[in-house]
């Protein structure tokens, strides 16, 4: 199992540097007196899929673009697909697939049109571009629409339509930068299917972002980050199992004497989260009789869950994923006022 790293330190690697698909020592990168990312290292094996989870505004994406060439590092090393993405950056590109948050096909273009004016811009040869389309577009479920115009496509079939796009050149690290944001249940779920289906047919690391819990679980490692580091890097099961309890969500009539309630009578630190009291503790099926017994605060109700990769998150940030997303927020409006009434 990989161990944890806290910090900007180091985490256990999945491979040896030569044998890494993806390779990153001491990764930074500053915009002025902000730093985005924080000296990170991890790698990713060959054919993994590999994961970055965190709350927007982490560095996931400043990762993803500095590994795509698209932002250079302020400091540190990083090689993708063996070529180093500081002096080797042409290189990097043949060999990558870029899937973006945003959309950016032409949609007065077919989808056929997109495809081949990408295969034209990485050299593909020509005899190869139609057997080459059909095959990634039959993947994606869109062989019968190629010849619709992209503005006619839903939001699901657009990010069906990037993804073929990303795989055109047939790369050998394919990036895809929160691949479902934006789109319903069933469509992510969906998209889902598509990439794994990707993951069997193709010889291909796959490298994601996501803040979304359910898609980290897709993954074969898992590299939470936050504030511009990577906090812990591990399998699904590994992390979840590292947390070692179940977790109490409740709904009282006074949360604050509940957390003092709960700390006092079972040495528990709890806290708000989402409108509810939340803690964990072990084995919480057992420990529910107990807290109505003993808690002398009227309990509205209360639920136990297994531990999810939210807990895990938790755990090792002091935060949910979605309180801390909404702390970023609430940052980035704070920094927009600042910077309008300087002006």
């Amino acid at each position: 199992m990989n161990e944890q790293a806290t910090g900007g330190g180091a985490v256990a690697l999945a491979t040896s540097a030569a044998a890494a698909s993806i390779s990153v020592h001491g990764l930074t990168k500053r915009y002025g007196e902000v730093e985005a990312v924080r000296g990170i290292d991890f790698e990713v094996a060959p054919g993994e899929i590999f994961g970055f989870l965190g709350p927007n505004g982490a560095g996931k994406s400043t990762t993803i673009s500095m590994l795509c060439t698209l932002v250079k590092p302020s400091s540190g090393s990083a090689t993708v697909a063996g070529f180093d993405v500081n002096r080797q950056r042409d290189a990097v590109r043949r060999n990558i697939g870029l899937v973006f948050q945003d959309t950016t096909l032409d949609t007065y273009l077919t989808a056929e049109q997109n495809m081949r004016l990408h295969a034209e811009l990485y050299g593909v040869e020509r005899d190869l571009v139609e057997p080459r389309m059909r095959q990634v577009l039959e993947m994606v479920g869109l062989w019968d629409r190629r010849h619709s115009a992209v503005a006619t496509f839903s939001g699901g079939m657009k990010r069906r339509l990037e993804i073929a796009r990303g795989l055109m050149h047939s790369p050998r690290v394919l990036f895809l930068d929160e691949p479902t944001v934006g789109l319903d249940p069933q469509t992510r779920s969906s998209i889902w299917t598509y990439i794994q289906e990707l993951k069997a047919a193709e010889d291909i690391t796959i490298f994601l972002t996501t803040h979304y819990m359910d898609e980290a679980e897709y993954c074969q490692r898992i590299a939470i980050m936050d504030k511009g580091v990577i906090v812990v890097l591990d399998t699904p099961d590994a992390l979840k199992a590292s947390v070692g309890h179940d977790r109490v969500t409740l709904e009282t009539d006074d949360d604050n004497a509940a957390i003092a309630a709960i700390a006092e009578h079972f040495q528990i630190t709890a806290q708000v989260s989402q409108g509810a009291v939340i803690f964990g503790v072990a084995s919480g099926e057992h420990f529910v009789p107990r807290l109505f017994a003993e808690l002398g605060v009227p309990i509205r109700s209360v639920s136990v869950a297994r531990p999810s990769l939210d807990d895990v998150f938790m755990s090792y940030t002091g935060t949910t994923i979605r309180d801390a997303e909404a702390s970023a927020s609430e940052q980035r409006r704070a920094a927009t006022a600042a910077f309008r009434r300087s002006r």
